[in-house]
């Protein structure tokens, strides 16, 4: 039997489960088991949980064939318990490290009490973590093993059940369960506190408590649900009056209770207006029903509420918080100047445009900070082009860059009368960055974020932990995610990563990404074609370079030697370079490019058909690799400064053990590899076939029309992904030529 049992239940957390089921499988201590209990989650939470569970012994999985709530949730992982003490923790929550090894310590040492304490801290999504505000009741200055009639006090600890571990004999014995509905913490806590003759103190943070930007807290949800705070009390009183011996606890806990009816009523995020007064009646009636005999009222303006209550004076309650309600006024006006004067900066013509109706059938593009058409909204705007054609279609271009728009395509110069006007009245916004900061999100507006790539260098709030890889803002980047509709994503992966680092009200739309649509419509053709645009010949063997910015490095310095390398590569191998125009500092060089041997394809407008025209890629750390899998072709990662990379700018998995293919971290290793074949060899194989399978999971050939057909046109029932092991790659060139060359007998 295991010491510690921890019971997690899971609903709707996709994007924070890794992160908390990591915590507890990487803690030293290990004499536990995790029961985590999927409640019926609409995400893709139960199939990590299946993933985990296959890899860790230690994890059992139960799959809920309905949402039943967190309360009963956790009785069904309680059913399952078979540890010495049960603990609870959220599926969005995380330990500390050590955390177990403190708490078993803390209960060997007390002789296994009935529950022990520990405590928590709340953590934010800018950084910040802030110790729980009464972590002065933990603060162990008397005996080890104390009652709570010993420290009354620990009742004004937050009613929470997973900042304590429970004997789980005594669990049995006190025959304590979860109730269904809003506050189910209420009355386990207090019955169980109440209860428990041995109650031991562990004056450390156990567990962080994520406070989440957007969603995740019922105690910011407007609902009548919070009316379940009367069942919950009425709970609690029939326990008292089940046990006797318990009456002692009567005066505290009808405080606690009254204390806790204000809270809700207070709370201007909690109660539809309309049923304040309901509630409030409901409340005045339990306090009259319960008020134990001789109770004393607490002092002051606390004290007076409680008067208001009992005598049921719900207007005079009303006019007490009067000046509650200024003070929130006063805070929206100032938000509301503040708007106001956003809108001013953005020029009279652009604030009469917003006045405005939609224009239902226009939408605006962009992609790379206005500078091209291209990219994922470019995939997207040629398929509502052909599926809606009813929609007009605008581009927004940065005036320096209309020169590089494609004949025929309708634009708008951005910062132009044109420009505010569409931004103003398009029924759609599609980008793959964020639309800038002066850019009003209208009411009924849907933006739509495609991203530009699969992370594997950190993204959005996780840059927060490697400062010298940027200087944003990341409150003003939120502001600017809050516009988000839609974010496109390509695989599970991204999913997770994006969800959390940009933690914000969208929906994730796991279609694929709508540019690597035509990596797999393509046929043989189609890449005799684009290898004929650059000029290559046919039984040329083809190297395309693509090397990342370094976003730490002031200047760029090469870290390949091309003209070497194509020196030894030899006259029957090409290198298409998109890089960085320092590879230009050579002579030696421009005698290769004048040779055709290196061809700079940096100004290429698009990246697809590069991808099309060469044999093998060679990059670092850019996303070009999660695109050209797509091919199933060979990937040479180049990384002579991984340990540099990693550390200043921060990865999401280790590049050097979880590679698209072949390694090379030295030019001597790259040279060895490309030209004895190694970097086509089977174990280089079976990395990229792992690779592909992760992170090319969405990308069938449909991505674009999933994008269209559910953001344009309403429909909600996805196209079915093609199973991974259904698709066929494009012709690779060499198959190409011998479509294009058939034998003749």
């Amino acid at each position: 039997m295991p010491r510690l049992s921890l019971i997690i239940p899971v609903h709707k957390v996709q994007a924070y489960l890794p992160e908390c089921l990591d915590s507890v499988l990487g803690q030293d201590y290990t004499d536990f088991e995790v029961i985590a209990v999927d409640d019926c989650s609409p995400d893709g939470s139960g199939v990590l949980l299946d993933e985990y569970a296959a890899r860790d012994a230690r994890i059992e999985v139960i799959h809920l064939t309905e949402n039943v709530g967190l309360g009963r949730a956790r009785n069904a992982g309680l059913e399952k318990a078979k540890g010495d003490y049960v603990l609870f923790l959220d599926s969005d929550d995380t330990l500390s490290a050590g955390a177990l090894t403190a708490i078993s310590d803390r209960l060997d040492a007390t002789g296994d009490p009935e529950i022990l304490i520990y405590d928590y801290a709340r953590t934010y999504w800018d950084g910040k973590v802030r110790r729980n505000q009464r972590a002065d009741l933990l603060v162990n200055d008397g005996p080890d093993v104390i009652s709570l009639r010993d420290r009354p006090e620990l009742l004004d600890l937050l009613q929470i059940v997973w900042n304590k571990a429970y004997r789980r004999d005594f669990v049995a014995r006190t025959g304590l369960t979860f109730p269904p509905g809003y506050y189910e913490d209420a009355p386990w806590t207090f019955c169980s506190l109440i209860s428990a003759e041995r109650i031991t103190l562990l004056d450390r943070v156990c567990v962080y408590y994520r406070q989440r930007r957007e969603g995740g807290n019922i105690l910011k949800t407007v609902s009548r649900k919070h009316f379940d705070v009367f069942d919950q009390y009425r709970r609690v009183f029939d326990y008292l009056d089940e046990h006797e011996e318990l009456e002692q606890w009567r005066g505290p806990l009808f405080r606690k209770m009254v204390d806790h009816y204000l809270t809700v009523l207070e709370h201007p995020g909690r109660l539809p207006h309309k049923a304040r007064a309901e509630f409030f009646g409901r409340a005045s009636a339990d306090y009259r029903a319960r008020v134990p005999r001789g109770f004393a009222r607490p002092a002051g303006g606390q004290g007076h509420k409680y008067a208001m209550l009992e005598r049921g004076a719900y207007n005079t309650m009303v006019n007490a918080t009067r000046a509650v309600r200024l003070r929130q006024e006063v805070k929206k006006r100032a938000r509301s100047a503040l708007n106001r004067s956003k809108r001013r900066a953005m020029g009279v013509f652009y604030r009469s445009q917003l006045r405005l109706p939609l224009d239902e059938n226009l939408a605006v593009f962009s992609a790379y900070w206005n500078r091209s058409v291209s990219c994922n909204p470019a995939a997207i705007e040629a398929e509502v082009a052909r599926v809606a054609p009813h929609i007009r279609r605008v581009w927004a271009i940065r005036p320096d860059a209309v020169d590089q728009v494609p004949a025929g395509t309708d634009y708008v110069r951005v910062g132009s009368r044109e420009y505010w006007a569409v931004m103003a009245r398009a029924k759609y916004l599609v980008n793959n960055v964020n639309f800038g900061d002066n850019v009003v999100k209208r009411e009924g507006q849907v933006h739509v974020q495609t991203h530009h790539g699969t992370p594997l260098k950190t993204m959005g709030l996780d840059q927060r932990k490697y400062p010298a890889s940027t200087n944003m803002s990341f409150s003003k980047l939120l502001k600017r995610c809050d516009r988000w509709d839609f974010s496109i994503s390509s695989n599970r992966f991204s999913t997770l990563v994006w969800e959390r680092v940009y933690p914000c009200s969208y929906t994730t739309l796991e279609t694929g990404y709508p540019r690597n649509d035509v990596l797999v419509n393509a046929d043989s053709e189609a890449v005799r074609r684009a290898r004929a645009a650059l000029g290559l010949g046919e039984r040329t063997k083809v190297f395309l370079y693509m090397p990342t910015h370094r976003e730490y490095q002031p200047d760029f310095t090469p870290p390949l030697d091309l003209a070497r390398l194509a020196d030894e590569l030899g006259p029957d191998v090409t290198v298409l370079l998109r890089g960085h125009y320092f590879y230009g500092n050579s002579a030696h060089a421009d005698e290769l490019r004048s040779t055709g041997r290196i061809v700079d394809v940096s100004g290429h407008p698009t990246v697809e058909e590069l991808y099309l025209a060469a044999d093998a890629l060679i990059t670092d750390y850019s996303s070009a690799m999660f695109d050209y899998a797509v091919l199933d072709r060979p990937i040479i990662s180049y990384i002579p400064d991984w340990e540099t990379y990693s550390v200043v700018r921060g990865t999401y998995f280790d590049l050097l053990q979880e590679p698209p293919g072949a390694v090379a971290t030295t030019q001597e290793e790259l040279l060895r590899l490309l030209t004895t074949g190694e970097y086509d060899a089977p174990e280089a194989t079976e990395h990229r076939d792992a690779f592909r399978r992760r992170f090319c999971t969405f990308d069938d050939g449909h991505a674009a029309e999933r994008v269209v057909r559910r953001v344009f046109l309403g429909e909600q029932a996805p196209l079915p992904v093609v199973p991974f092991d259904e698709r066929r790659p494009v012709p690779t060139p060499a198959q190409a030529l011998e479509v294009a060359e058939p034998e003749h007998p």
